[in-house]
């Protein structure tokens, strides 16, 4: 069996979020959603759980949400199929509310390319590309 990915992150408005996440391309499954709980799947393995800061605060006991928007707290990284995947997945993000920053770190882009991606609340995702 292959290993699913659940990246949790915490959202000021599930309606806001869900819908940027699907502009991205996530689809969300109603089977794992409610008002303050939204499950996005990119695919069979992969999935981002939106969760309204009162159902994250339930995982994280008597720690504070970080403030994403000015503090990085974790990078996801996922593959796409080519780098052109990957502007086109910056595009839409930047169009939708969204932020998406090329960061150079001297890799050639036949080699690697990548993005740091961020959504309304500053969480961040990073698509990338790389030649196997």
């Amino acid at each position: 069996m292959a290993t699913m990915v659940f990246v949790n992150f915490p959202v000021t408005d599930i309606k806001v979020s869900t819908s940027f996440y699907e502009k991205l391309g996530f689809k969300k499954n109603p089977d794992f959603s409610d008002e303050l709980v939204s499950c996005m799947v990119w695919d069979e393995n992969f999935y981002i759980m939106l969760l309204s800061h009162e159902r994250y605060q339930t995982f994280i006991g008597e720690k504070t949400i970080a403030d994403t928007k000015n503090v990085s707290g974790a990078l996801a990284a996922f593959t796409l199929p080519s780098a052109e995947a990957v502007k086109e997945f910056g595009e839409r993000a930047s169009q939708n509310g969204g932020q998406s920053i090329h960061l150079d770190n001297g890799i050639p882009e036949d080699v690697m390319y990548g993005l740091e991606v961020q959504d309304p609340d500053g969480n961040c995702l990073e698509p990338v590309w790389m030649a196997m």
